[in-house]
């Protein structure tokens, strides 16, 4: 059944985690807390108290590492050079951004944003941010125009109150599928799109696994890119299946690259390959399946779930081949209709996401599992702040 966890890593001795299984390293920080300045407590808005269809909090057998529990660092306090980071939350995912900043320690920055009766939006910052790092906290999902709107206006309200460093945090980056020309005559609004966030004053962006890494040259400004990789990988470990019934299935050529490095931190599991032609825009043909899949758990990994269509069909051509269970992998639920439906049709052992973007409660089933990425989007925020390695998270 649909369950939200909150720590989704569990330690590498599973029977499923390499030698290589990606733990984040939390090398001791080199930033160093002087002086305490003021006790921060997290209470989330709404208690996380459901289970089953609904999100709840996982109670699992083992503690997780230190770097996925909510942030303690120095009994949860703030130096006093650390008050000069401020974030603010968009309204595309405001949960997220809670659950950020409790990880941090931090309160999230007040804001207003409301939506005039024409539609326009409006945007003030209500406390200083002068000389401040800002981190603002707004995936480009759907409605993809309205939240990227508010996210220009969001970096421009900072640029004009004199913040020092604005930070685009960006889940989920909407557009990222236009990033060539397939077809004559076509744009490439990944490009547009990253020109109007640069030109709107951001002076760095976050983002998660962006649909493809050429996506990172349109920006001319710096890019960490973060993978929402390693937080599906300690989930799947925790779950007793044997590493010699595995094989990774990329549902599309386009994916091989994610798929194989996704295989090789499961113990390196087999991969096939799922051979579609497709006909049009969010219309996809599955034509063959190349590789073994026959009585095994097939996982299969995307980077994200739009209509659902080529995962589903992809899912219904392993079984035709023999696969025992099908599980499907994902970092972005988009979720247009009629995913729900398709991803509920019993086509899947269990559909992994995570809350890179926020999935309404009336869209959960039970095959649904959603894991959070917050701990690792704020722990990317200390390291970009400190001027820390983000790459050795992953390694």
């Amino acid at each position: 059944m649909a369950s939200l966890l909150y720590s989704a890593f569990t330690p590498s001795s599973s029977s499923l985690a390499s030698r290589s299984s990606p733990t984040l390293l939390l090398s001791s920080r080199s930033r160093s807390r002087r002086s305490i300045r003021v006790g921060v407590r997290c209470n989330f808005v709404e208690p996380l108290k459901f289970e089953n269809g609904k999100p709840t909090l996982l109670s699992g057998e083992v503690a997780p590492p230190n770097f996925l529990s909510p942030k303690v660092l120095f009994d949860n306090v703030i130096s006093q050079n650390d008050t000069r980071i401020r974030i603010f939350s968009g309204t595309a995912n405001p949960a997220l951004s809670q659950e950020i900043a409790c990880y941090m320690g931090l309160e999230l920055g007040k804001i207003k944003i409301k939506r005039f009766a024409d539609g326009e939006i409006y945007v003030q910052l209500q406390e200083s941010v002068r000389g401040c790092d800002v981190y603002l906290v707004q995936p480009t999902c759907p409605p993809a125009n309205e939240n990227l709107m508010e996210l220009l206006i969001m970096i421009d309200a900072c640029r004009r109150a004199s913040a020092k460093n604005i930070t685009a945090v960006i889940p989920y980056f909407g557009y990222a599928r236009a990033d060539r020309k397939t077809q004559g005559r076509e744009s490439i609004a990944a490009k547009l799109v990253a020109n109007l966030i640069t030109e709107a004053g951001a002076n760095r962006v976050l983002a998660c696994d962006l649909h493809s890494g050429q996506s990172m040259g349109y920006f001319d400004i710096p890019v960490d890119h973060v993978y929402g990789q390693p937080v599906i990988l300690d989930y799947l470990a925790s779950k007793t299946i044997c590493s010699d019934d595995l094989v990774v299935v990329s549902p599309d050529v386009g994916g091989v690259a994610r798929a194989r490095a996704f295989a090789k931190k499961l113990s390196d599991a087999p991969l096939a390959i799922v051979d579609k032609r497709r006909h049009g825009h969010n219309v996809a043909e599955v034509m063959n399946l190349i590789g073994d899949v026959k009585g095994k758990v097939a996982v299969m990994v995307d980077d994200m779930i739009d209509t659902a269509g080529t995962i589903t069909k992809g899912a219904a051509l392993l079984h035709q081949e023999g696969a025992r269970e099908v599980y499907a992998c994902t970092t972005h639920a988009v979720f247009s209709p009629p995913a729900i439906e398709r991803l509920s049709s019993g086509l899947f052992q269990e559909v992994i996401i995570t809350n890179t973007i926020p999935v309404s409660e009336q869209n959960y089933f039970p095959q649904l599992t959603i894991l959070s990425v917050a701990n690792l989007l704020g722990e990317t925020i200390w390291r970009v702040h400190d001027d820390c390695s983000v790459s050795s998270i992953f390694q």
